[in-house]
């Protein structure tokens, strides 16, 4: 059995097993390869910090005085908050503060220096980087606290968009949702820059309905798209490079109906389409087409894309004649182009549609994108009508290419936005499409 020996107040066992051990003014704790622990419920004092800090858990929301030796998770989901540096810091004090929520880009962490300074400078400053931790030593009066430490990285790894509502497919690693009418897209995950953060998206408006009487055909609807330059899918050439970023949350989706043709058997304009909404996203309702001979009557519409003008009587009575303005409101890239413009008597004006304005006869080009997995055509301009004392002769108006905006007495394409043919109908239905990568 082992001998305890004290001298001077210094324990040995005397099997060699040195636990405290005295050699002339050093004092040896414990023996190669042991292990000293403190009993449960002891404390010590005297040996300093190890250069880390004691962390707690529980996320700060609200604004705070800090502790030396802490280290506090600052959540600034709901606004910005301040954390106040210890009062009469001592050399060797230290603090760490980290993002916890990955919003100190859009809602600050404020350091207030309460009276010292930080990096040698008397005055608040702010933590504005996503993800960011810092850790601060206070070292003297000259600099106050200095940063040891600041990091943004982010070791969370991929997350992706997760969203339901409208119609839903996949396409590979990447999921769609359509809306033909009125709905909701819910985000339950708003992702994460590793795997995805934002959505693509096509909105298309209603068409514009046709005028009566020689009338000009309807403006096509307005035609938003983006395309991540990464994805897949072939866009419209109209298509911004630009994708929208999501949060969790619910965004209600507005698909907009085609504009009626004016009402028989009177001559009149027809109405325009209405808008088609998601997010910050709006795309106008076609333009629509106007109608009648007389100087009465209106010029066409305004919209995504313009309504043609009607066909005037003779060149000395060319009242209405001009067609309406397209991509009104103007947005970049444009969402549509104007309507065709009359100027002696002649088949009227058809419709503008998305990439071009179109001719006399013939409604504006639409456009083509394959960001529901195939190719398919939105936003055609319809076309226009007779010349004022010329016999109706169906079909001898042309439709648009891409095939969505109407001929001679047809309607617009249902949920492709296609402007109604002169006489023909109601413009077509709008669309919203999203995609986004969900693996």
């Amino acid at each position: 059995m082992a001998s305890i020996i004290k001298a001077d107040n210094i324990q040995k066992v005397s099997d060699g097993s040195n636990i405290i051990k005295k050699c002339g003014s050093t004092i040896t704790l414990g023996s190669c390869g042991a292990t000293i622990a403190l009993a449960c419920g002891a404390t010590q004092t005297g040996f300093g910090r190890t250069g880390t800090v004691d962390w707690c858990t529980t996320a700060k929301t609200a604004p705070f005085t800090g502790v030396s030796g802490k280290g506090y998770f600052v959540n600034t989901t709901c606004g910005s908050v301040t954390v106040t540096l210890p009062a009469t810091p001592s050399a060797g004090d230290i603090i760490s503060i980290k993002d916890y929520a990955g919003t100190f880009q859009t809602n600050s962490a404020v350091i207030c220096n309460n009276g010292s300074k930080i990096n040698g400078v008397t005055d608040f400053t702010s933590l504005v980087t996503q993800a960011q931790a810092i850790t601060l030593i206070y070292v003297d009066a000259t600099k106050g606290w200095q940063d040891i430490q600041d990091s943004t990285s982010n070791v969370t790894g991929a997350a992706y968009v997760a969203a339901t509502g409208g119609t839903e497919v996949t396409c590979g690693n990447y999921k769609i949702h359509t809306f033909t009418s009125d709905g909701c897209f819910s985000v339950s995950c708003a992702g994460n820059s590793d795997g995805s953060n934002t959505v693509d998206y096509l909105v298309v408006a209603g068409g514009g309905g046709s005028g009566k009487y020689y009338g000009g055909g309807g403006g096509g609807g307005g035609y938003r798209e983006s395309k991540n330059p990464a994805a897949p899918w072939t866009a419209s050439p109209l298509a911004s490079a630009t994708s929208l970023p999501v949060s969790a949350t619910t965004y209600p989706i507005t698909v907009g109906g085609g504009g009626a043709t004016a009402p028989s058997p009177s001559p009149g304009q027809g109405t325009s389409g209405s808008n088609s909404v998601f997010s910050s996203i709006t795309s106008t309702g076609g333009g629509y087409g106007n109608g009648g001979p007389t100087p009465a009557q209106p010029s066409g519409g305004p919209g995504g894309s313009g309504g043609g003008g009607h066909s005037p009587c003779s060149p000395s009575n060319l009242g209405g004649r001009t067609g309406g303005t397209g991509n009104t409101p103007p947005v970049s890239p444009p969402q549509g182009q104007p309507g065709v413009t009359t100027t002696a008597p002649q088949w009227a004006g058809a419709g503008g549609g998305a990439s071009a304005t179109g001719a006399i006869r013939v409604g504006g080009a639409g456009t083509s994108t394959s960001i529901n997995g195939t190719p398919i055509a939105f936003s055609g301009g319809g076309s226009g009508g007779p010349a004022a004392g010329t016999a109706p002769s169906p079909g001898a108006a042309a439709p648009s290419p891409c095939g969505t905006g109407g001929g001679y007495e047809a309607p617009g394409t249902t949920n492709r936005g296609g402007g109604a043919g002169s006489d023909g109908g109601n413009g077509g239905s709008g669309i919203v499409i999203i995609r986004y990568k969900y693996q």
